[in-house]
């Protein structure tokens, strides 16, 4: 089941500070609001970071160091899954065109969702959801489908109107600033589109 904001929201976490989520993080630029409004609600958040998509390695260590500076600075509770499983990512994406989005968000949420189980942790989220530039409806969709499988509840929340807020946040604490997705053909693509 997957819950929105409003009155189903109200109904389901009638007290805010009786919600523990654990929180899959693709990167401190996306993560920064949905944690500043969820954590100023009282919530009881733990990250999770497990992201073998971004791509080059380099990238990759770029976002981690980033996310690690954020924790230190709002004494966050994030674990890392700190594998680097790049080869098995690329296989399993060669040759999906567009499709590739959506195994690369069921990967993660998965994984999530397997880690709630496991941690004991009923709700799960990602910040993927805060962004504009993700298909927020697919990501939904393949969340409500690891939680189904796993036996959680994926938590959903429109964040995006609030992206401006994000990078401004993002500047003042000196939080590093991706320019692409994640992947490699995300990495191409961005570029491609700045050539032309």
């Amino acid at each position: 089941m997957c819950i929105y904001p409003g009155k189903r929201l109200r109904d389901s976490f009638k007290d805010y500070r009786r919600v523990k989520i654990l929180m899959h993080i693709c990167c401190s630029n996306c993560a920064i609001l949905p944690l500043e409004t969820f954590l100023g609600r009282g919530m009881e958040i733990k990250g999770l970071w497990f992201n073998p998509n971004i791509h080059p390695y380099t990238e990759y260590r770029s976002r981690l160091a980033s996310l690690k500076r954020l924790q230190t600075l709002w004494h966050l509770d994030i674990e890392y899954l700190d594998d680097y499983p790049l080869e098995a990512f690329l296989k399993s994406i060669a040759d999906k065109g567009p499709e590739r989005c959506s195994y690369c968000y069921a990967m993660r949420l998965e994984k999530t969702a397997e880690s709630a189980k496991q941690m004991g942790i009923s709700t799960f989220t990602t910040s993927l959801l805060a962004s504009p530039y993700q298909k927020f409806d697919k990501i939904i969709e393949i969340g409500n489908a690891a939680g189904r499988k796993y036996g959680v509840q994926f938590f959903a929340e429109d964040l995006r109107s609030g992206w401006v807020i994000s990078k401004d946040l993002v500047r003042e604490f000196g939080l590093y600033r991706q320019k692409y997705c994640g992947c490699i053909y995300s990495e191409m693509e961005r570029y491609l589109k700045k050539n032309r």
